[in-house]
């Protein structure tokens, strides 16, 4: 996101660089409806691996665990730059299962942020414990590291520091706080699949991370699925342990647990997109950087990727405070654009009861309002991205 300080140099800075590189030419012809994310695409072209993927799994009939499992599971460790990858059933089993391993529970309270979505701080409910949230960082999004100590109380246990729309939070300053007071750090890298910190994967920064394979992420499922990553033994161990019922052995129960394994589908069809991941990111990149050059001279608010980290663009948010009438605008022109979040956490419902009134994290509250996700996708093709900026300019100016 541009700084307002430096929003006319930036601007006159892109709109050269447009011309050079990749100029904006606006069209008016109709065209199909652009779709916000467009799984349709993917599929048509790696169609041959992904069916020969399921079709190994149908033939041997080992759908529970398996195989098919377990080489995943190397196969997204590695990836991630990490020792131990554990499949379950879904981001949100991830991110519950890595509270329970760390010996989280009644009585305990855990940071994070109130932007990003409800599975985050609801885990924390449901492992027993309280959810405190800190207000994020104006430009990242992502939680801001300078309000944590603020909150800490003899209770604390844990800081879960999102990994929103793509962009790693400050995860050394992060640290820094959490080593002083001997918290866990738990990464919510549900969007975050292959972005780097300082050269560090997403998944290697925390004590133990969470994805979701939810089919829309970067690297996505055919239905629900998750991974918990850790380089230690123990966590991994635990994790292992608790999605299958706390047995250690077919019918020895250690302690009780719950059924949320991976299901050995998902994972085949996930073991035959993870070679391609690297060149999807790539690809959404490409695509963000358009964007963000053709609305250069606009009053939309762009992303900014910070030098230190390699986004991965889950999601391409702009910013607008006419967002509710761009929004409907869009949609009638048959442009999928989305909102990521429209209510922040601490305004939800069903956590009224944690007492925080309209205007206790404000820079959650403004973003809730102005936040827009424009299509993005590794197969958005330039000239659809040439027709949702059109329609934008032609609303925003």
């Amino acid at each position: 996101m541009h700084r307002p300080r430096n929003r006319v140099v930036v601007a006159a800075q892109l709109r050269c660089a447009a011309t050079t590189t990749h100029p904006y030419h606006p069209r008016r012809e109709t065209s199909m409806p652009i779709p916000l994310v467009d799984l349709k695409a993917q599929y048509q072209a790696i169609k041959e691996e992904i069916d020969r993927a399921m079709r190994r799994v149908v033939e041997s009939t080992a759908f529970i665990m398996g195989p098919e499992v377990s080489a995943f599971e190397e196969a997204f460790a590695a990836y991630c730059e990490a020792q131990y990858a554990v499949g379950v059933g879904s981001g949100t089993a991830a991110l519950f299962l890595a509270l329970k391993a760390c010996g989280i529970g009644p009585g305990d309270e855990v940071i994070t942020t109130p932007f990003t979505f409800m599975a985050t701080a609801e885990t924390i409910s449901q492992a027993g414990a309280r959810p405190v949230f800190v207000d994020i960082d104006p430009v990242t999004y992502n939680l801001n590291p300078e309000l944590i100590e603020k909150v800490i109380t003899p209770r604390t246990r844990a800081i879960i520091p999102v990994h929103l729309y793509g962009q790693p939070a400050e995860m050394d300053a992060i640290h820094e706080i959490a080593k002083a007071y001997g918290l866990w750090v738990i990464e919510d890298a549900a969007q975050a699949h292959g972005a780097r910190y300082k050269g560090r994967r997403a998944g290697s920064l925390g004590d133990i991370a969470c994805f979701s394979f939810y089919p829309s992420k970067n690297l996505g499922a055919y239905g629900d699925g998750g991974a918990v990553v850790t380089n230690n033994p123990d966590l991994a161990a635990r994790v292992r342990a608790l999605r299958d019922h706390g047995r250690s052995s077919k019918y020895i129960h250690e302690e009780l647990g719950w059924g949320l394994r991976l299901d050995a589908l998902q994972a085949a069809i996930l073991s035959a997109k993870l070679p391609h991941l690297d060149a999807w990111n790539a690809a959404r990149r490409e695509r963000a950087q358009r964007y963000t050059e053709w609305l250069a001279d606009t009053e939309i608010v762009t992303p900014t990727a910070l030098p230190h980290v390699e986004h991965v663009y889950h999601c391409y948010v702009v910013r607008t405070p006419r967002r509710d009438e761009v929004y409907q605008a869009l949609r009638k022109r048959g442009i999928g654009v989305g909102i990521h979040y429209p209510i922040p956490l601490h305004r939800q419902p069903a956590y009224r009861d944690l007492g925080y009134g309209e205007g206790a994290f404000p820079v959650s509250e403004r973003c809730s309002r102005e936040v827009l996700s424009l299509p993005m996708y590794p197969e958005l093709t330039e000239e659809q991205q040439r027709e949702v900026v059109e329609a934008l300019r032609e609303l925003v100016g």
